[in-house]
């Protein structure tokens, strides 16, 4: 036991270490970026970071999968944030960034509601999720990152954002093909030290080095409105329970973004235990990374972090660099706290360049291109569903794509299964009509079903032989009752056959009544071997 705890805290101990501080490195900029995108102060952002990435590496599911502040919860949190500090400015007793304290309380209801999923063991849910919207979803997400670092590529001036130009622009594509160049190259020479972070250092070197004037990400905070990347500890936020007057008539906006942040937050974390479960070849636990979510975020709401979830971009990086046990997104979380403590003057110099190189080497990797190859070998339903949540991902957000692929995989699903039910006909020596059907009897099918029987040429005794199907659910059911009182009211006697032992319960527990019209004394050996297969799946 000792020896698989040692396994899972870590792979390799330089691998983890040296991945760990690529991924704090470009963790920076991303939390800074969704603070301002959520409408609140960068600290919190990488206080939230921070919370996230330590509390998930140490309890999470998945060894080597990266959490902090993100995107998709970011959007979520802005009207939330706008609401609470316009009700704190009309108040008689103004009450300023309300909103974020607002924030703060809505963390602990969504790490309430992330505790409660695990503990439900809602985790293996993400079995549902079809093999195309995996592919659409990583396809989408690509996209979102490309087109995230495209506003790195532009600059403030006289207070609105502009496209860099002349040598400004040209210095910027320089030194992200030159990053971009090392991360390709370097691990075709070695792979003993992670091409991610030597291309960084490497950058950042030539860039201080030769003094060349370009967006660093000091500049990149300032031109946000923040102050700089310096801070002390995190601290516990007793301003929250002053507040809890002014929720009164709002406890409906609370609730209710708690809801939405808390199911975004398991599905992008769940899609990303899934994806770097596929990338390892190894198996991690939904239901403990649920639950260390929501731990995480009831952490952040009590000290001061802005919350969040898996990020992908930051998991694929650490990963592909070496970063496969926990303490990598250990010494990834440490660091990032170290630069917030003690390195902000040097992070600070960093140019942004470097980190957007990074950033579109993870794009090239994490896009599917085989989707290209495979779509016009799958089926239609599944390339559309593979298109239609890719473009879902990128025009709303990954939550609603990924919700929107299963309902539509399984709608094709159910219409498929609806069109398989078939009936073959026969007499037996007794004049015995039987129906034996073939196909699942479920919502879907239950019409078609109806339409196999001919009720005024059958003969007195009817059989219908379930040995190829089965009953699925409460229609199935209010079927066969329907199909029992039809030949009841014209006078004929219907029989059940082969029904399985789940289905004979299924039955009897909704109708008790139909115990009398079910044969269970079957001489057929075929039906003992599917009963028999049945029991052991069950």
């Amino acid at each position: 036991m000792k020896q698989l705890l040692l396994r899972n805290f870590t792979f390799n101990p330089k691998d983890d270490i040296l991945s760990g501080l690529t991924v704090a490195l470009a963790l920076v900029p991303e939390a800074v970026a969704f603070a301002f995108v959520a409408g609140v102060d960068p600290l919190v952002g990488l206080y939230g970071a921070f919370m996230m990435g330590i509390v998930t590496a140490i309890a999470g599911g998945r060894p080597g999968m990266i959490s902090g502040a993100t995107g998709a919860m970011a959007v979520v949190m802005v009207h939330l944030i706008q609401q609470g500090n316009e009700f704190g400015a009309s108040l008689a007793e103004p009450v300023q960034n309300l909103g974020l304290q607002w924030l703060f309380i809505t963390l602990l209801f969504v790490g309430g509601i992330q505790v409660l999923a695990g503990v439900l063991r809602l985790g293996k849910f993400v079995r549902l999720i079809p093999h195309p919207v995996m592919m659409g979803f990583v396809n989408g997400l690509a996209i979102v990152i490309f087109l995230s670092q495209l506003g790195m590529f532009t600059t403030v001036v006289d207070g609105e954002s502009q496209w860099l130009s002349g040598a400004e622009l040209w210095k910027m594509i320089a030194l992200v093909a030159l990053t971009m160049g090392i991360m390709f190259f370097l691990p075709k020479l070695t792979k003993k030290i992670p091409a991610a972070l030597t291309a960084i250092v490497v950058v950042a070197a030539l860039v201080i080095l030769g003094n060349l004037d370009v967006s660093t990400v000091g500049s990149f905070i300032r031109e946000g409105g923040g102050e700089g990347l310096k801070g002390g500890l995190p601290s516990f936020q007793s301003g929250i329970f002053d507040v809890l007057y002014t929720l009164e008539g709002n406890w409906d906006l609370i609730l209710s973004t708690a809801f939405v942040l808390a199911a975004v937050g398991l599905i992008e974390s769940l899609m990303t235990l899934n994806l770097i479960d596929e990338m390892t070849q190894t198996r991690g636990s939904g239901n403990r990374e649920c639950a260390a979510q929501g731990a995480a975020n009831v952490l952040n709401g009590l000290f001061g972090g802005m919350g969040g979830c898996a990020m992908i971009g930051q998991s694929i990086i650490n990963v592909s660099s070496g970063g496969r046990g926990r303490l990598s997104g250990i010494v990834a979380a440490l660091a990032l706290l170290s630069f917030i403590l003690f390195g902000s003057g040097l992070i600070e110099q960093i140019p942004i360049a470097a980190l957007v190189g990074v950033m579109f080497m993870v794009v090239i990797g994490t896009f599917a291109w085989s989707s290209f190859r495979v779509i016009r070998k799958i089926p239609l339903s599944d390339a559309f569903v593979l298109v239609l949540v890719s473009a879902i991902t990128v025009w709303k957000d990954l939550a609603v794509a990924v919700i929107a692929g299963v309902i539509v995989s399984a709608l094709v699903f159910a219409w498929k299964n609806a069109l398989m039910i078939r009936a073959r006909k026969r007499l037996k020596e007794d004049g015995t009509k039987v129906y034996e059907i073939w196909g699942p009897l479920f919502f879907g099918s239950v019409q078609t079903f109806n339409s196999k029987f001919d009720l005024k040429s059958d003969p007195a005794q009817v059989e219908i032989d379930f040995m190829e199907s089965r009953i699925a659910d409460h229609s199935g059911i209010e079927a066969i009752k329907g199909l029992v009182n039809r030949y009841k009211q014209a006078g004929k006697e219907l029989r059940l056959t082969h029904l399985s032992p789940d289905c004979i319960h299924l039955l009897l527990k909704a109708e008790p009544g139909l115990d009398s019209l079910i044969e269970r004394s079957i001489d057929d050996p075929r039906y003992y071997v599917v009963t028999d297969t049945v029991d052991a799946e069950v």
